[in-house]
């Protein structure tokens, strides 16, 4: 059985147990955070940072997550590209609904040209997390006005196929990208962004990899930067923009399955998808809900409860 060792960071790990979720065991040996199996290889992530790859796939798999430290840009480095990236015209790309049980995955391409970077900033475009639902319902039908933008939006129904087809989450979220940036870049033609920059869910490399075999990629000028919407401000309007269409996909689910679908992941949820099993069956959360989160078996219990 082939073995290999990898070094990861805090970061990488959290990323390596959200890709690897759908495969996740249950047993954990002493110092592990989890345990995946997955196509013929083991993963086993200890809190050293240290992750162990066991199996005929285990070299194939290690090299997904491998940087060099030859190939990793240096802090200089990335504050550089960073302040360079900032004062060009780019199209920023960032999604929303991926940790939310109920609701779509939204992902928003926005187009911004340096010359309106300063008069967002006045409107005060930043980050949506940063920034009340309120807020953002009164700030995004302005900016979706003044600025160019797509979207991809992927239905619950879809999603859950994918995902029960063994599509890790953050592929479903590479093609979904890629998707709203290509539709982006086609409708600017023949103009052409300096700068295509997505909030990194996912390292560059390991990006493209999960868009291989795609019939169109947008490849030229494309950067993976975390806390992306701190470098440039056409990430922080796709972010605005994005939970704002999210809200109102959340309004109409809300609407089609007859009572107020609450976001997020947590206990309060649980209980309203035991309401709707209550009310509709088990098979009404395939149209609302994205099923592999742990809230359905929590509110199947709740549900059997009351039955």
């Amino acid at each position: 059985m082939a073995n290999y060792v990898i070094q990861a960071t805090e970061s990488t790990i959290k990323r390596m147990e959200q890709y690897y979720n759908s495969y996740i065991t249950g047993h954990l040996p002493a110092g592990a955070l989890f345990v995946a199996k997955k196509n013929g290889c083991t993963i086993t992530a200890y809190r050293s940072g240290k992750v162990l790859f066991q199996g005929k796939e285990a070299e194939k798999e290690a090299q997904i997550w491998s940087i060099p430290a030859s190939q990793q840009p240096t802090l200089k480095e990335q504050n550089t590209r960073s302040s360079r990236l900032s004062i060009v015209s780019a199209v920023g790309s960032d999604e929303v609904g991926t940790g939310d049980y109920f609701g779509p995955i939204v992902v928003v391409a926005a187009y911004v040209a340096k010359e309106q970077i300063s008069s967002l900033a006045k409107m005060g475009v930043k980050d949506s997390k940063q920034l009340t639902d309120e807020a953002i319902c009164r700030l995004a039908p302005l900016l979706m006005e003044k600025i160019e933008y797509e979207q991809a939006v992927l239905s619950n129904h879809t999603y859950n196929q994918w995902q029960q087809n063994g599509m890790p989450q953050t592929k479903i979220k590479a093609l979904l990208h890629n998707e709203a940036i290509k539709k982006l870049v086609q409708k600017l033609a023949p103009a052409s962004p300096e700068a295509i920059i997505i909030d990194q869910f996912i390292e560059r490399d390991r990006y493209f990899l999960y868009l291989e075999g795609e019939r169109h990629v947008i490849r030229d000028h494309v950067y993976c930067i975390p806390k992306a919407e701190t470098v440039h401000i056409a990430v922080a309007a796709a972010s605005i923009i994005a939970r704002y269409l999210f809200l109102h996909e959340m309004d109409k689910l809300s609407e089609q399955m007859g009572m107020n679908l609450p976001k997020g992941a947590g206990e309060h949820v649980d209980r309203a998808a035991a309401s709707l099993i209550q009310t509709h069956g088990e098979a009404s959360l395939e149209a609302c809900a994205k099923l592999h989160f742990a809230n359905t078996e929590k509110a199947k219990q709740i549900a059997m409860k009351f039955k």
